[in-house]
């Protein structure tokens, strides 16, 4: 392939290990089969055209974004059914409309009569109906409306009488990232799932065709054992997983595809320190981990082979320099780690660490050598 090895590419990098992927992949697509709902992964995670053709078996599929340049990107690469789930900006439709133009079927979102209004007047002006689903709220996470709450039908009426197109209901269990045992993961999905229903039928009871019950967070997939009446699962942490991930216990250190390889510069003895040239701006100052039983600094590190060395943390991060030192209470020795060495450090949040880097570089099982680099999108 011409690319150089993990022990040759200048750091600090993103490596993927592609086989990681697509067993992370195929595990959930073997547990949402039979459960009669779509899977649309969310992009947002990895960003890269390549990394979503590895879930479609080469092909393209249903995606959710959460930019429109993501939107674009993929629409380039011939991704035609995107869903697009963050509340639509109104200066945002004329992108909108731009990607329906060119036979995108792109689904914006919303969960306010204020938002319906503005996308029926630039659907009218355009002569393009826009499609949108109203977000619920099922657990206080974030934005939607409520089940139960009347307004669902007034953004519905905007929509729908203003001409653009009510096509369904969207819910995200974003409290299932707080969630430690697997009965509150299960008990999260079907939360998810009652609260989308509820305002689904209550918008059939009003006259309104709901195509579409859209419900997913990468917890409650893999949770969820009933998806009576929704019709798509969404899900994108999924495909790297990350420290997060595995202490909620919806996937192990093992399935985690992503990590940044950085190399050690210096040593603090004193201080129990070793000092690499990967800082926040590689890692993220992404935290997700102090909230959790187990606190993983800035990530969990490990050999250049992917080995964690025991009890090794990244426990603090300034902008190019990392600090290395041993799990506070640990009996684990610091590890002998001449500079020039390299290590792997594992992402509390796969989407914050991504999200530092322009490109992956990927590997196969067992091999330093970078088989392929792909790019990411960037960007808004």
């Amino acid at each position: 392939m011409g690319h150089e090895a993990l022990d040759r590419v200048a750091t600090p990098f993103l490596a993927l290990d592609r086989s990681v992927v697509e067993a992370n992949a195929a595990r959930l697509r073997a547990h949402l089969d039979g459960l009669g709902a779509v899977l649309r992964p969310h992009v947002k995670t990895a960003k890269s055209v390549e990394v979503a053709r590895l879930l479609f078996d080469g092909g393209v599929g249903p995606i959710t974004v959460s930019t429109l340049a993501e939107a674009e990107a993929f629409a380039d690469a011939g991704f035609t059914d995107v869903v697009y789930a963050v509340g639509i900006a109104p200066d945002k439709l004329d992108r909108v409309i731009a990607l329906r133009r060119r036979g995108v079927d792109l689904v914006v979102l919303l969960d306010s009569a204020a938002q319906a209004v503005e996308v029926a007047r630039a659907s009218r002006e355009r002569g393009v109906p826009v499609p949108a689903l109203v977000e619920v709220d099922c657990d206080g996470h974030r934005g939607g409306v409520l089940p139960g709450d009347p307004a669902v039908l007034a953004i519905a009426e905007a929509l729908v009488s203003g001409g653009a197109e009510l096509r369904g209901v969207l819910t995200h269990a974003g409290e299932s990232y707080f969630a430690y045992t697997p009965e509150a993961l299960t008990a999260a999905a079907e939360a998810e799932r009652l609260a989308a229903v509820r305002v689904a039928e209550d918008l059939r009871a009003a006259g309104h065709e709901v195509p579409v019950v859209s419900v997913g967070s990468t917890p409650t997939a893999h949770a969820v054992t009933d998806l009576t009446g929704a019709t798509e699962v969404r899900a994108g942490n999924y495909v790297f997983f990350d420290l997060v991930m595995a202490g909620i216990g919806v996937c192990r250190v093992d399935d985690l595809a992503l990590s940044v390889v950085t190399t050690v510069i210096g040593h603090r003895p004193d201080k129990g320190w070793i000092m690499t040239d990967g800082g926040w701006m590689a890692t993220s100052r992404d935290r997700g981990t102090a909230r959790q039983p187990v606190d993983q600094g800035y990530g969990l590190v490990a050999d250049l082979d992917g080995t964690p060395y025991p009890d090794l943390l990244m426990t603090d991060a300034s902008q190019e320099h990392g600090t290395l030192s041993v799990r506070p209470g640990s009996a684990a020795a610091l590890p002998d780690l001449p500079v020039g060495t390299r290590v792997r450090v594992l992402p509390n949040h796969a989407c914050a660490t991504a999200a530092q880097h322009d490109r992956y570089h990927v590997t196969s099982p067992g091999s330093r050598a970078v088989e392929a680099v792909w790019p990411r999108v960037r960007g808004w």
